[in-house]
């Protein structure tokens, strides 16, 4: 039996461009719904209980909203990094914040991004838990972002050992995506209706039967 053939970029950009789309369309009424129960749902997570150091983005536009999370966990104590992007290395640098109104401002492609005069330098070792955006999301764990990279080289170089949990609106999942070798699997994915845990030695069986 012949191997499947690999995903072209066409067909992930177009998987991502469509989901996109869907997202912007969304009544931001719904939105702001939606990411209150997000939050809801992550907040009951006992990982997120426990956890002392969390990486999280900073949304734009039509992303599910983290700003009330990072307010949260500051309020309750934890330590919360945000990422800088570096374009000319191609990869992410983690901030600590403590006032996200004063250390964040837009930053690439007008992207939040704290500011590292008035921010500290985090370890990624650190880290306990990634929270992370994307484009689409599958039932199996696979994530595709928004096509640089930054965040699979970020959790497969820097902070291999974190907790990854993706944030979501159902509208962003699907069964399947056509992933490829560096996409790197979540363990958690929290949406408006439901939580799904994906356990990392499935990845690995899954991983064998992708092309």
């Amino acid at each position: 039996m012949s191997a499947s053939p690999a995903p072209t970029y066409d067909q992930r950009l177009r998987w991502r461009q469509e989901t996109l789309a869907r997202r912007d369309r969304a009544n931001p009424a719904a939105r702001e719904a939606w990411s209150r129960a997000i939050a809801v749902r992550l907040a009951q997570l006992p990982q997120i209980k426990e956890a002392q150091a969390i990486f999280t983005y900073v949304h734009f536009r039509s992303e599910v909203e983290t700003l009330g999370l990072i307010a949260a966990w500051l309020a309750a104590g934890k330590r919360v990094c945000v990422p800088l992007t570096i374009p000319a290395e191609r990869r992410l640098a983690a901030y600590w914040i403590t006032t996200p109104a004063r250390d964040v401002a837009p930053g690439y492609c007008r992207i939040p991004e704290p500011d590292p005069q008035r921010t500290a330098l985090a370890n990624p070792k650190e880290i306990e838990i990634v929270i992370l955006p994307g484009s689409v999301f599958d039932l199996s764990g696979g994530r595709l972002g928004y096509g640089g990279g930054f965040y699979d080289r970020f959790l497969a170089d820097q902070a291999p050992q974190a907790l990854r949990v993706g944030l979501a609106f159902e509208l962003q999942v699907t069964k399947r995506l056509p992933l490829l070798a560096h996409d790197q699997p979540l363990d958690l994915l929290v949406t408006e209706d439901r939580l799904l845990s994906f356990p990392r030695r499935d990845h690995v069986a899954q991983s064998k039967e992708r092309p």
